[in-house]
């Protein structure tokens, strides 16, 4: 089921979901160093990292609910993509927590901070599997027809064209010259 929003032809949510992920896997790193140093300087910079991170996740979740709301009701993908959707909104609400803890020291969060930043950064990882399960597994996000040899999505050409490489036939054509070259020097062994 392809994206309904889209950017140069990708699912713009898949394009912006790096950025919460990457910001607020990096705040808990830096608690976690903050912990064996004194000085503050690490746990200010989570401060700043949780913040962005929470921005970033608001706005990638209006584009994962436009793909959300295509998903055909009654179907495994709707079930999960429920679970993914759910489970990030109480990713950002415990990094909210988090940082709404932090305000009044920054350099210095409170045991509660910690607490929901860590349990944020471990609940982002099951709803990422479960966000991988969407579009590798059940096809979430993906071009109708999408195959190894599909043109650029810059070319405004659908993804079912050029299903073959041109010249390739049989195992060539599947899995590559090289390896049906490999393959057929076994078979004469």
């Amino acid at each position: 089921m392809e994206s309904r929003a889209k950017l140069f032809g990708h699912p713009i949510h898949q394009m912006l979901i790096v950025f919460p992920l990457g910001l607020l896997a990096t705040a808990v790193v830096f608690d976690v160093i903050g912990l064996f140093r004194a000085d503050g300087v690490w746990e200010l910079m989570a401060y700043y990292l949780i913040a962005t991170g929470v921005v970033t996740g608001l706005v990638a979740a209006v584009f994962g609910a436009i793909d959300y709301f295509a998903i055909p009701g009654g179907t495994r993908a709707k079930y999960i993509g429920t679970m993914h959707g759910v489970g990030n909104v109480a990713v950002v609400a415990l990094f909210g927590a988090s940082w709404l803890l932090r305000r009044p020291e920054p350099g210095n969060p409170p045991f509660e901070a910690l607490l929901f930043s860590f349990l944020g950064v471990l609940l982002a990882v099951a709803t990422g599997w479960l966000g991988g399960e969407l579009v590798a597994r059940l096809g979430i996000g993906v071009d109708e027809g999408a195959h190894v040899n599909s043109p650029s999505s810059l070319s405004g050409r659908p993804a079912g064209e050029n299903r073959s490489i041109a010249g390739f036939n049989g195992p060539e054509r599947r899995y590559g010259a090289a390896a049906a070259y490999a393959g057929a020097e076994r078979r004469a062994r």
